[in-house]
């Protein structure tokens, strides 16, 4: 046995357990006593009472082990009685010890524990309530000593959320007081309760409740009196509730009328009968919920609004707008004179306009005809350029073809002047159809990401020799970043910027700078020349504008670089800036987008051969012009090479036997007979069996035709040619 007292079952198991030990000591005894009687053999008898007396023995002392326990077990039960009443009395103690009302109920409803402060919520049943009565009973107890309204509603809902039992709700009491009943259900199915008395929470509600609406009384008084809109207000009785002094100006009211006239019906009495306003029915209570009403009374006008409210009171507001309708009829006199005023001026206006529309029709045929004569001009520009520079194209050769040859020093001379004057009428020449072709939008850019250190590299090979001859200083400053941007027009734009610096400067130096900022990367060409003029920086981006300088380079300019930058640079939407001070310079700027880094593959080809002399190369000419196969022929024997020439494919196949073919081909794009140089390279490789190295020569600068090479890989000159680019070209492809 442990020290936890015995259940119930097993107090009686033991006493079952012994009833049957003492029938079972009776029933032996019986028989002892009834052997003795009987005759047999002592012996056997006697034999059989020693048996039974061992056995009695057994089970007397069974009987003691069982009676030993159920001693145990009863006082264990006595211990445990005793905890629980202790417990018991504890709790009591506990919750007597609380302010709130404690109450707790069994499954059944019925109330197993409450404290006093319970009972104190019901003083008049106090006596009436004990352990065991139901919550219904309670509650019927309850409501016929309060007698609330609706007894039987009450108790109803009372029960209803009992059963509930799932959170807290207040409830009134007859004496004023305010409780809060809190009841949750407990794992047993029982319900316990705390009740808490908030009357003074609910009292405290109340005042400020009362502190709020007389705020909110104060802040209403405090609108009314800054209306200029008179307005009073009545409650359901037709009293005065508020009203302010705007009111009792409008209305001229006596300064005692609030405390003598405090009614609706005095307020309609002195509308009526004091004033005479004729409010049509406006001012009367009990009519249309919203109302609005332009009244008279003498002499003046006021707009009434009366807007009855939901529980029978009633507002209205008095608007004094006689100074509102006399300036509505001045200005309806006015709007009338001006109706007159804008009618006369209209049919003066119609004549106006009519001849407005003619000269604007005539204005729009001179436009029409402008812009038919500068497409003229364009087109004629773009397509006359092939005509325009055959002969010049030929004069370039055979220029060349005497300067290679020993020649006396005033011959010599006039040479040179003689080539001078060529690249200028050259220069001019591309300037202008350059300009006609991004006019006519036959240039359309062709946006990659590449860098500009290598495109700045070029510029600086280039321009170098330049400089030099004319004594500056040409400082590149580099980068290896990447832009985003038409190479070809961006080139072209940075060579007008340096052509135009190197010009113009006289001495000191040009220097190109690469910097990179925020919103992308900045291009600019500085010089330390005579500068620009603040009220000329504008107009030199005008085509033939040009600012020469006393004893400078000025002069060989065309006035059209700069006109090509502001076309370009607009067709790349690249911004480009102009910073100048006379005296001290000018820089000039464009801002290119920062392009992405893209992976560039290596040739992969085999170092290229050394250089070799032409002496003895294979030149095939084709070209429909005579004087530029003499030319041709005079410029190129002239290097040692061998020349065949042909008007077209059909003599450049007589022009070799069978079997025999030319070293390379220059070919020119425009032949007779609508034949192409791009159709002649082709059947001419298929007449040699083979691809020959080639070269198309071609005044026409269209974007088709350079992509159509470039596709074939087939080098491009434009004419005219110039010497040095036609021989550095021939002797790249032939190492």
């Amino acid at each position: 046995m442990t020290d936890a007292a015995l259940s119930s079952a097993e107090l009686e198991a033991l006493r079952e357990e012994n009833r049957k030990l003492r029938k079972i000591n009776a029933a032996l005894i019986d028989r002892v006593e009834r052997s003795s009687d009987m005759a047999g053999n002592a012996f056997s008898m006697f034999e059989t009472a020693i048996s039974l007396e061992a056995m009695v023995r057994e089970r007397t002392v069974q009987l003691e082990d069982a009676l030993a326990k159920l001693a145990e077990a009863n006082a264990d039960l006595a211990s445990a009685h005793g905890h629980a009443d202790a417990a018991r009395m504890r709790l009591r103690d506990a919750i007597d010890s609380i302010n709130e009302g404690f109450v707790l109920f069994d499954a059944e409803d019925r109330l197993v524990l409450y404290n006093e402060a319970y009972l104190g919520f019901w003083p008049e049943i106090a006596d009436h309530i004990r352990e065991g009565m139901s919550f219904d009973e309670i509650a019927k107890l309850a409501a016929a000593h309060h007698r609330p309204v609706g007894q039987d509603r009450w108790v109803s809902d009372r029960l209803a959320r009992h059963s509930v039992a799932e959170g807290g709700h207040v409830q009134a009491l007859s004496d004023g007081r305010w409780v809060q009943i809190n009841e949750l259900r407990t794992s047993e199915g029982g319900i316990v309760g705390i009740y808490t008395d908030i009357t003074e929470v609910k009292a405290e509600d109340a005042r400020d409740r009362a502190r709020e609406l007389a705020e909110r009384n104060i802040v209403l008084q405090a609108t009314l009196d800054n209306l200029s809109e008179g307005v009073c207000l009545f409650d359901a009785e037709g009293r005065l509730a508020a009203w302010n002094e705007a009111l009792q100006r409008l209305l001229e009211l006596p300064e005692d009328w609030a405390q003598e006239r405090d009614s609706h019906a005095a307020l309609l009495d002195w509308c009526r009968g004091n004033l005479g306003m004729d409010d049509r029915g406006c001012l009367d209570r009990g009519g249309a919920r919203h109302r609005s009403e332009l009244v008279h009374a003498g002499g003046r006008s006021f707009e009434i609004r009366s807007n009855a409210m939901e529980r029978g009171g009633q507002v209205i507001g008095f608007t004094d707008v006689t100074d509102m309708l006399r300036a509505q009829a001045a200005l309806r006199e006015t709007a009338e004179t001006l109706e007159r005023r804008v009618a006369e001026r209209t049919s003066e206006l119609e004549a106006e306009v009519a001849e407005r529309r003619q000269i604007e029709a005539q204005l729009m045929d001179a436009k029409t005809a402008a812009e038919k004569a500068n497409l003229s001009k364009t087109s004629f520009l773009a397509a006359a350029s092939h005509d325009l520079l055959q002969p010049l194209n030929a004069a370039r050769l055979f220029v060349a073809a005497l300067g290679d040859r020993r020649l006396a020093l005033p011959t010599r001379a006039l040479v040179n002047q003689t080539s001078t004057a060529l690249d200028s009428v050259e220069d001019l020449l591309e300037a202008l159809l350059e300009i006609s072709r991004l006019d006519a939008g036959a240039i359309q850019p062709e946006i990659s990401d590449f860098r500009i250190d290598r495109l700045l590299d070029t510029l600086r090979t280039e321009f170098a020799p330049m400089a030099r001859s004319a004594g500056l200083v040409l400082a590149v400053e580099t980068a290896p970043v990447w832009v985003r941007s038409d190479i070809r027009l961006l080139r072209r734009i940075l060579q007008n910027f340096l052509s135009n610096a190197l010009r113009y400067t006289q001495r000191g130096s040009v220097r190109v700078a690469c910097v990179a900022e925020a919103d992308g990367i900045r291009l600019s060409v500085a010089d330390s020349g005579p500068g620009i003029p603040v009220d000329k920086q504008q107009l030199i981006f005008e085509e033939f504008r040009r600012l020469d300088t006393p004893g400078g380079r000025g002069a060989g300019g065309k006035g059209l670089g700069l006109a090509i930058v502001r076309r370009a640079s607009d067709m790349l939407r690249h911004e480009v800036t102009l910073e100048s001070v006379p005296g001290q310079g000018a820089t000039f700027s464009i801002r290119v987008p920062q392009g992405e880094a893209v992976v560039e593959e290596g040739d992969g080809g085999s170092a290229p051969r050394s250089d070799r002399s032409m002496r003895g190369l294979k030149v095939l000419v084709v070209d429909n012009e005579r004087a530029i196969q003499t030319g041709m022929s005079t410029l190129l024997g002239g290097w040692g090479c061998t020349v065949a020439t042909a008007g077209g494919f059909a003599e450049a196949v007589a022009a070799f036997s069978e079997g025999e073919a030319p070293d390379v081909i220059l070919v020119d794009y425009h032949l007779n007979d609508g034949e192409t140089g791009d159709a002649v390279i082709e059947r001419l490789h298929g007449h040699f069996g083979r691809a020959v190295p080639s070269v198309m020569i071609s005044a026409d600068r269209g974007e088709a035709l350079k992509a159509r090479m470039d596709g074939w890989g087939i080098p491009l000159l434009g004419k005219p040619v110039k010497p040095a680019q036609l021989r550095a070209l021939l002797r790249t492809m032939l190492k």
